[in-house]
């Protein structure tokens, strides 16, 4: 728990429990007093934890009956924030990756602009073809601050979801996203990546991820766009 806040800890430890099943959808969460004693921490920070991963999704705190683990998998269409390596092994597939890079770069003029840090900045650049059972689906390009993952290129080929790992080893949590969604033909390059014929359909993503704090990330995703859908949750006019 070096350097990182207490509650930051706890609600990795416990996001951690319920997708490994340790904490099975439908029971219920140990009680305060047990997670306190759990992770030897206050009360409060335990309550904290609890409230974040409240608001992801991952539980239902219901007064008197106790903190339920829910079924993430039915919560993550609807607007939380999720990575295509994690909505595919919902689905039953097996992710894999095939070639990974990680570069430490000085910030592209571009991305300095989105990032919103100086151009002298260094960020790390982590690009990867995702596999589903086998087939290409997905290329991936990562921008991240370097500053807050030292020596993130030793970890190459180490990790399937960046999301997860990031989560894991740097107890990063992330609390917002902007993501915009766009339809374009495969280019030569794309083709021959992704083992598809010239032209055919893709997806582009391009994501903004945030802590409470500070812009993190901005990813760019081209997928297979007859293998993959989004599903968006609409409730109401203005």
């Amino acid at each position: 728990m070096t350097d990182i806040p207490a509650y930051r800890y706890v609600y990795t430890e416990i996001k951690q429990k319920i997708k490994n099943g340790s904490y099975k959808v439908g029971s219920l969460l140990p009680t305060e007093p047990e997670l306190e004693k759990l992770f030897g921490v206050s009360r409060t920070t335990v309550r904290k934890a609890i409230s974040l991963l409240s608001s992801e999704g991952y539980l239902n705190v219901r007064q008197g009956k106790g903190t339920k683990v829910l079924d993430i998998s039915t919560t993550q269409n609807l607007n939380t924030i999720t990575s295509v390596t994690e909505s595919l092994q919902q689905k039953g597939y097996t992710v894999t990756t095939h070639g990974m890079c990680i570069e430490r770069i000085q910030a592209p003029v571009f991305i300095s602009e989105i990032m919103e840090i100086p151009s002298d900045t260094d960020v790390y650049h982590v690009q990867r073809v995702q596999l589903a059972d086998g087939i290409p689906i997905s290329i991936m390009e990562n921008y991240l601050k370097a500053s807050l993952f030292p020596c993130l290129e030793q970890y190459v080929n180490s990790f399937i979801g960046l999301y997860s790992f990031l989560e894991k080893k740097y107890n990063i949590i992330l609390k917002d996203a902007t993501e915009t969604i766009s339809a374009f033909a495969a280019s030569f390059t794309d083709s021959q990546i992704l083992g598809i014929p010239l032209g055919t359909p893709l997806l582009q993503t391009k994501r903004i991820s945030s802590t409470e704090l500070e812009i993190l990330e901005y990813a760019i995703i081209k997928i297979v766009a007859e293998k993959y859908e989004y599903c968006v949750h609409l409730k109401g006019r203005l």
